[in-house]
């Protein structure tokens, strides 16, 4: 069983997450007035598809937005090393405000199992209250048992745990 599936959560679990934009100048100079790290068409060809780069690349960041002038062409310019790296760029257009997309993205999650039958997912942080946690946890434990195919019965055990806490068991 295989899968890799995207959903949105109500609060942002990963605050800190680290997003860069490739845009166009529109995209560019919105990235800039809010802060946002972002590079042109042009930074993209300067990496000359050199491996190293683009993995570094890929490392110093969670995850790309990519206009949607830009977003065919990133394959041709720097090769397939952000597929590899599970963070090809998502596409952000022009009618929607990309300081609005960055936060969608910070409050995605990624439910993505391969071989392994075990999936963690981080679904929030410290800083949050009880009640965003609750929420956030309730949600995507309803939509990870939506996904498999006999619901309940394919979960064997349903654990959260904070970083250097200890599991506590859920079902």
């Amino acid at each position: 069983m295989l899968f890799c599936y995207h959903y949105r959560l109500k609060s942002i679990p990963r605050p800190a997450m680290k997003v860069c934009v490739f845009g166009d100048q529109h995209h560019l100079d919105e990235a800039n007035a809010n802060g946002i790290p972002c590079m042109s068409a042009d930074d993209l060809k300067k990496l000359n598809k050199n491996k190293k780069l683009i993995k570094k690349l890929a490392k110093s960041y969670d995850a790309f937005l990519a206009s949607e002038s830009l977003i065919k062409q990133i394959p041709r310019i720097i090769g397939p090393g952000l597929n590899k790296a599970g963070k090809f760029p998502s596409v952000v257009t022009h009618a929607e405000p990309l300081a609005t997309k960055v936060e969608e993205t910070k409050a995605t999650i990624k439910f993505q199992m391969k071989k392994v039958l075990c999936l963690s997912v981080a679904v929030g942080h410290v800083e949050m209250t009880q009640e965003e946690l609750v929420s956030n946890i309730s949600l995507s434990i309803n939509f990870l048992v939506s996904l498999l195919k006999k619901n309940w019965q394919n979960v064997r055990s349903l654990n959260i745990k904070s970083t250097m806490g200890k599991p506590q068991r859920l079902y």
